[in-house]
């Protein structure tokens, strides 16, 4: 049933091309691809279980918060740390790494919008921006915090964030096909993303302030593959399976909870409040999605996790993605939890 309903949403123009894959007891349960991308030929690419998506924000749990829970677990750093201390000029001394994680900064969601191509210092804007209400008071949804973790960890590790999680996190995880700016020669296994200026994004970010940065940031840049992506939830499910951060600091992200937030992740906390797994997941899940049209969720309880990648946006920002994760992950659930 879920996979037909993916086909009729390729089928009605409500989306261009996707591929899932479901894991349930540490093992494969379902991979496949569908649909297709036109690139800047106005040729019809085929999507398949090894093409790469612009994961947008999934970047922000896939690459930056495990590099601030290595850094922290090694003493480079405490998620408990004040920004300031990293980020020259912070005008803010009651804002902590914590915050950021948790979107509790007080910073804003966005900085204002900019074209894509136009110049701008994303890090000097962010710096200059008032906070909209007390740290730790409530969560507000951050790009430009995370953005700030990634410039932290380049400050800490003399590295740019590309080549820190290649070395410590991608390269041990064996995520061989997660990048930051993958290469040219790689476009016909990318699928492209929205029209600009007459032209698809294709193979570059998406994200206008991650394309400012020079493709890189905390916030968005990562390309990767489903198959990538559910290795990766795996390791929260399995901590033991992997060497690159310890069980007891992986449970920090999903036990430290304001709201439905834990650090970098979402987790269904407050089942009153439906997140974009649906409503039958269970209480303690955690996951998060991506602008481009991009999710993994991971059911902790019931061993389950769902990879969706899509490139929603190939067709313009006006779509329903949030309804459709919502009805396509409680399909989902029906069928491999039977509750």
């Amino acid at each position: 049933m879920y996979s037909t309903y993916i086909e009729k949403l390729i089928n009605q123009n409500k989306m261009p091309a996707a591929v899932l894959l479901i894991q349930k007891d540490g093992e494969m349960k379902f991979l496949k691809s569908y649909g297709s991308f036109k690139d800047n030929n106005n040729k019809d690419i085929n999507v398949f279980t090894d093409t790469l998506f612009d994961l947008a924000s999934l970047t922000k749990v896939i690459a930056t918060l495990p590099s601030i829970l290595l850094l922290h677990e090694e003493k480079e750093l405490s998620i408990d740390d004040k920004v300031e201390k990293y980020i020259e000029n912070f005008q803010y001394s009651n804002v902590r790494i914590r915050h950021l994680l948790q979107h509790t900064s007080g910073l804003p969601a966005d900085l204002p919008y900019k074209n894509r191509n136009d110049q701008r210092d994303v890090i000097s804007d962010i710096i200059q921006t008032k906070l909209i209400h007390d740290p730790g008071s409530k969560v507000n949804y951050s790009d430009v915090g995370m953005i700030l973790l990634g410039r932290i960890i380049e400050k800490i590790s003399g590295m740019g964030l590309d080549r820190f999680t290649q070395k410590y996190l991608f390269d041990p995880w064996k995520m061989k096909n997660t990048q930051y700016r993958p290469s040219p020669d790689k476009l016909n296994q990318i699928a492209a993303t929205e029209m600009f200026e007459g032209e698809y994004i294709h193979g570059e970010v998406h994200d206008e302030k991650a394309y400012q940065l020079g493709g890189v940031c905390g916030s968005a840049g990562l390309f990767s593959t489903a198959k990538d992506v559910s290795a990766f939830a795996n390791y929260w499910l399995y901590p033991e399976s992997q060497s690159v951060l310890s069980k007891e600091t992986m449970r920090l992200a999903v036990e430290n909870i304001v709201g439905n937030r834990g650090l970098g992740f979402e987790v269904l906390n407050d089942t009153e409040k439906e997140l974009t797994c649906g409503k039958r997941w269970s209480r303690g899940s955690f996951g998060h999605t991506g602008f481009t049209g991009t999710s993994v969720w991971i059911d902790p309880i019931e061993k389950l996790s769902v990879v969706l990648l899509t490139n929603i946006v190939h067709f313009g920002r006006d779509h329903q993605m949030r309804k459709f994760r919502k009805e396509l992950h409680t399909m989902i659930y029906r069928e491999f939890v039977k509750k």
